[in-house]
């Protein structure tokens, strides 16, 4: 994931802004997806609908800019499909996928998980073809972050429907996630602490929704299924809080490189920070509800309500920057 480059938005006619919609934007839905996980796991369900309800629409957008874009636009289509900002379709999807099947709308969850099971392949293909041994941006664990979204969604929808199948391949989807992960650490440049616009955060994110995923797993050998012998548990419940703890970890140093050198200006990949933080939270909900450890609510209810205030000052910041960009059209339109 890169910033975006160019002429400023307020040179850009109206199609070329509508072009510019990059596939990071992917990272708001994520972002305001988690975001509704994590404020039905605490409680607040008319919030939580309403976090939905938005991210469902910038879900809608993006998903017509995806389809009109490999319609009348295949070689920017094509183009876009190649950055590691693409891979959050899947996740976005996915995530949209896990709330609906909290909901009870187990058809509508089966539905978003087909329709991100066929983009994955697909797109990280694609991607990691493109990666390079270091100097990558935090965007390179997206494709972590994309196989843990599938895990997470086909483990819960596992334990709803009673289906042993979901629930093997979200085990085989986990490990393969975490391969990745230690594939994409190796790529990562360290100096993107500093000096990234926001992505750096998925370093620590992609570990956060590791240990969502397998909290879905613990989630489904307690239903009728039982899945896992006393050992198997044993050591995905262990995998599971240590991918907590080193998502917290990350957490730590993330904020502390923040404080180091603070980056205010907005900018689109912040929503890649803003998803990081509330799948921390969700996680860690997640996980002491799973792997009966209830003090840890008290720490993901405080970890959700920075999410959220996270989320409302990127808000503002896009809202802005959108303002901005369409009184620029208007002014060139009249020219």
């Amino acid at each position: 994931m890169s910033a975006p480059h160019g002429p400023a938005s307020g040179s850009l006619s109206p199609r070329a802004w509508w072009a510019r919609r990059s596939p990071e934007a992917g990272a708001a839905v994520l972002a305001t997806g988690i975001l509704s996980v994590g404020l039905r796991l605490t409680g607040h369900e008319v919030l939580s609908l309403i976090a939905l309800v938005l991210a469902c629409g910038a879900w809608l957008v993006l998903a017509a800019r995806f389809v009109t874009g490999l319609l009348w636009d295949r070689a920017r289509w094509m183009a876009a499909a190649r950055v590691p900002g693409a891979l959050t379709a899947v996740a976005a999807t996915a995530v949209l996928g896990t709330r609906f099947s909290d909901l009870g709308r187990h058809l509508l969850a089966d539905a978003l998980l087909a329709l991100a099971a066929a983009l994955w392949p697909a797109l990280l293909i694609d991607v990691v073809r493109h990666w390079r041994r270091r100097g990558m941006s935090g965007g390179v664990f997206l494709a972590c972050v994309a196989t843990q979204g599938l895990a997470a969604l086909s483990g819960t929808l596992a334990g709803a429907q009673t289906a042993a199948w979901l629930a093997y391949t979200a085990l085989v989807l986990f490990w393969g996630g975490l391969v990745l992960y230690c594939v994409a650490l190796a790529c990562f440049d360290l100096r993107q602490l500093f000096e990234g616009a926001g992505d750096q955060w998925v370093a620590g994110g992609a570990l956060a929704i590791s240990a969502l995923a397998g909290s879905t797993l613990l989630a489904a050998d307690d239903t009728r299924l039982h899945l896992w012998n006393d050992d198997d548990r044993g050591v995905l419940r262990a995998v599971t809080v240590a991918l907590l703890v080193l998502a917290g970890a990350w957490y730590v140093v993330l904020a502390v490189a923040e404080a180091v050198r603070p980056r205010p200006r907005y900018d689109v990949l912040r929503w890649a920070t803003v998803f990081p933080l509330g799948m921390t939270a969700a996680a860690t909900l997640a996980v002491g509800s799973a792997a009966r450890l209830p003090w840890l609510r008290g720490p993901g209810q405080v970890l959700l309500w920075i999410a959220v205030a996270g989320w409302l000052a990127v808000a503002v910041g896009a809202a802005r920057r959108c303002a901005g960009g369409r009184a620029g059209i208007r002014s060139t339109a009249r020219r």
